[in-house]
């Protein structure tokens, strides 16, 4: 397979709201975790930071340009790649003790990541066989309810265990924009991980049904309309309780 040099391994678009959609195209879309960046008037906010088979900070300057908290929606290896390259990082309490002691199983690199879930490999030496996601202790703890202070923004931490037991979603009411994480995004969502529960995903999912989200940039897949939100969890609500 065919090796990606690392200055075309990300894809960088500006988007409303002053932010920024990064991505690693060469992953396939099913692996592939959506890097958000929101500019604030003090400080920006990074919110999950790739698989980390290429430098963020070396490959997307944007990244470096002011103060910034790298924050993780949950400790699973495609969104804390490259969180040990920032100095500021956050983490839901229930994740921390995995973001500082990450493992090929715990972070689920074990049994995802092999040659197949790209579509061009990273530049060398990556190797899928030795891939693990390096130790980035949390500077921040976070819980249901903190908020995120970029000094003309505030982002309040949304607790969503179900996907995993510290997902977090971090909604902006003054605009409308919530980063839902994988609780919630347009495509096939994950239910069944080794720290995955039915009946949190079950309650996250009712609270974020009250959340009066505008615009929604999930875990994975494209951003996604307000009214697409509210459709995406009402159908997943019922197709639960047709199970029952």
């Amino acid at each position: 397979m065919r090796r990606i040099a690392p200055e075309n391994w990300y894809a960088v678009r500006r988007l409303e709201d002053d932010v920024t959609f990064i991505s690693e195209p060469f992953i396939q879309a099913f692996y592939r975790c959506n890097v958000w960046h929101v500019r604030g008037r003090d400080r920006d906010m990074l919110v999950d930071s790739g698989m980390g088979v290429v430098s963020l900070r070396q490959w997307v300057p944007l990244v470096t340009e002011r103060e910034l908290i790298a924050v993780a929606s949950h400790t699973h290896f495609d969104h804390i790649g490259c969180h040990h390259e920032f100095e500021c990082r956050a983490v839901h309490a229930a994740e921390a003790d995995l973001l500082a002691h990450p493992t090929r199983a715990n972070t689920l690199a074990d049994p995802y990541v092999t040659d197949d879930i790209f579509d061009a490999l990273p530049p060398e030496p990556y190797c899928s066989q030795c891939y693990g996601v390096k130790a980035a202790a949390a500077t921040r703890v976070l819980d249901d309810g903190d908020t995120i202070d970029l000094g003309d923004r505030i982002f309040e931490v949304i607790h969503t265990p179900g996907h995993s037991p510290g997902g977090i979603a971090l909604w902006e009411e003054s605009t409308g924009v919530l980063f839902s994480g994988d609780i919630l995004y347009d495509g096939p969502l994950v239910e069944d991980t080794y720290h995955s529960d039915a009946d949190d995903y079950l309650a996250s999912m009712e609270r974020l049904l009250r959340i009066p989200a505008r615009i929604v940039h999930g875990g994975h897949f494209p951003s996604f309309s307000g009214e697409r939100y509210r459709k995406l969890i009402k159908d997943w609500l019922s197709a639960k309780q047709k199970t029952i």
